[in-house]
């Protein structure tokens, strides 16, 4: 038996575990698993921010536990900028045989209403498995001069438009849901769009801004006291930080939460998607990646291929009207 052979066996066989622990269902069957289709290469799995954030840490977690699952390596591949939406743009016009996946941040439903973009969210994507969600953060640095959020607003009122915030990226989320705060909070303030979450910690550590409005990267940061958390931006508070209460506890309606999770190029055969889906479901259980999970304070949020694609329906239509609020609806 050559060496690929017995890779092949191994891979079928791992699949044939992942399914068999999952209590499969009948639409997998022997042969199909024993069709030499998928996968037989690697995989690529594109993570739309910076490497060395949060999202590059999870998702190569993520990558690594189901490429070992599979039995073939799945490589993950930044391509940061443009809101986190470069990897939904990368899967218009590709080939939908499993090989390439991207993340779905939320800003992918979100900045079509803001932008022209080379992708519809509903009609160019796959939907494969939502698996966990960000903790938004606002912080500061030591040297700011306030201390909480009401003192930040206070502060940004006597000063309108000179108090600048970092974001990852125009139409993120990060960056809304400060817009919608500073609306309801009557506030002007001067947003600085970075790449991804490590390029504003080390501009808010480099003294060049003051605010950061981010993903729970912040959180060590806090606990080695080098930055001040304000407040975050869920409905209820972080374990991390049970004593700093929520935008919303401040007295601004304003809640972001933000699930993501896998997706690929339109058109995938319904048989790799469930496999997909059935093996990223199971990382969840591997403890690399569960550990990764609670270092960045992000939660399990399981969704598969169903119940995601209706979310994302969903999600794209109050996204709309969120941005139509906001004023920052794209011209037509």
């Amino acid at each position: 038996m050559t060496q690929s052979n017995i890779n092949r066996r191994a891979s079928l066989q791992g699949i044939a575990g992942i399914l068999a622990s999952l209590s499969a269902p009948a639409w997998i069957s022997s042969a199909a698993l024993a069709q030499d289709k998928f996968p037989n290469k690697p995989i690529t799995l594109i993570a739309p921010w910076t490497p060395a954030g949060p999202s590059d840490a999870v998702l190569r977690a993520f990558a690594e536990s189901a490429g070992r699952l599979l039995g073939v390596s799945m490589v993950v591949e930044n391509k940061p900028g443009a809101g986190g939406i470069l990897g939904a743009s990368a899967m218009v016009g590709a080939k939908p045989d499993g090989y390439l996946l991207t993340q779905l941040p939320l800003g992918i439903y979100r900045i079509p209403h803001m932008q022209k973009t080379n992708f519809d969210p509903l009609k160019d994507i796959t939907h494969i498995s939502c698996l966990t969600g960000y903790t938004f953060c606002i912080a500061c640095a030591l040297d700011a001069p306030f201390k909480t959020l009401k003192e930040m607003v206070a502060y940004a009122k006597a000063n309108p438009g000179k108090l600048e915030y970092g974001h990852t990226g125009t139409g993120t989320t990060p960056h809304l849901a400060m817009e919608d705060f500073s609306q309801k909070a009557g506030i002007e303030l001067n947003p600085v769009p970075f790449k991804g979450a490590a390029e504003i910690l080390q501009s808010i550590l480099g003294g060049h801004i003051r605010v950061a409005s981010s993903t729970s990267e912040i959180i060590p940061l806090v606990k080695e006291g080098k930055l001040r958390l304000l407040s975050t931006l869920g409905s209820k508070r972080t374990k991390a930080f049970p004593e700093v209460p929520t935008v919303k506890e401040s007295g601004w309606d304003t809640i972001s939460e933000s699930p993501f999770g896998i997706g690929g190029p339109k058109g995938m055969d319904p048989v790799i998607v469930k496999l997909l889906d059935a093996t990223f479901k199971k990382t969840l259980e591997d403890p690399k990646v569960i550990e990764t999970l609670d270092r960045y304070y992000q939660p399990t949020i399981y969704m598969n291929s169903a119940d995601y694609t209706q979310y994302a329906a969903r999600t794209f239509e109050a996204e709309r009207a969120t941005v139509e609020r906001l004023g920052l609806a794209k011209k037509t």
